[in-house]
C-alpha cells in the first residue's frame, strides 16, 4: 500500500468518527418537546426576560461536560425569593435538564453545575419566583463534540 492509500484511509475513518456523534445524537428520540416540558414547569403564566443570569461558554469543545451556573435578581427574604429553578435545552433526548428548589433561607439564588449537551443548540433558565412570577434568560453553545450519546 502506497503513502497516498494510507493518507486516504486514515481521512475517511477521521471523517466516520467525526460524523458519527452527531447522527447518533440526532437519531435519539425526545422524550417530549422544549416548549412541553418548559409548559409542565411554568404552566400558562407568562414567562417575562430578566432577573435571571445564566452563565454557559458560547463555545464548548466537549458537550459531556459543560459549566453552567444560574443567578436570580432576589432578596431571597421570606417575601421575595426564588422558589425553583429549572433549565431546559432544545436537542438533548430529555428538555428539562435539572430543576433545582430552592427557600428563602438559602442565601442566594445562584447555582452552578455541569451538563451535557447533544450538539450546538438555546439553552433556557426559568425561575418561578415566591410572588408567582416567572423570569428567564437563554444563551447559546455551539458544541464541536456531541454528548448524550447512548445506543
Amino acid at each position: 500500500m502506497d503513502r497516498r492509500g494510507v493518507l486516504a484511509g486514515a481521512a475517511g475513518t477521521a471523517l466516520a468518527i467525526a460524523l458519527r456523534p452527531a447522527a447518533a445524537a440526532t437519531a435519539l428520540p425526545r422524550t417530549e418537546t422544549t416548549e412541553s416540558a418548559i409548559r409542565r414547569f411554568a404552566g400558562d403564566n407568562p414567562i417575562r426576560p430578566g432577573r435571571v443570569t445564566l452563565d454557559l461558554p458560547p463555545l464548548v469543545e466537549n458537550g459531556n461536560t459543560v459549566p453552567l451556573s444560574v443567578s436570580v435578581e432576589s432578596a431571597m427574604t421570606p417575601e421575595d425569593h426564588v422558589r425553583r429553578i429549572g433549565v431546559f435545552n432544545e436537542k438533548n433526548p430529555q428538555p428539562n435538564v435539572i430543576t433545582i428548589h430552592l427557600r428563602p433561607g438559602a442565601g442566594h439564588a445562584q447555582v452552578a453545575t455541569r451538563i451535557r449537551l447533544a450538539d450546538t443548540q438555546r439553552i433556557t433558565a426559568i425561575a418561578e419566583m415566591s410572588d408567582g412570577t416567572y423570569w428567564s434568560a437563554s444563551a447559546d453553545a455551539i458544541v464541536t463534540l456531541a454528548a448524550c450519546l447512548e445506543g
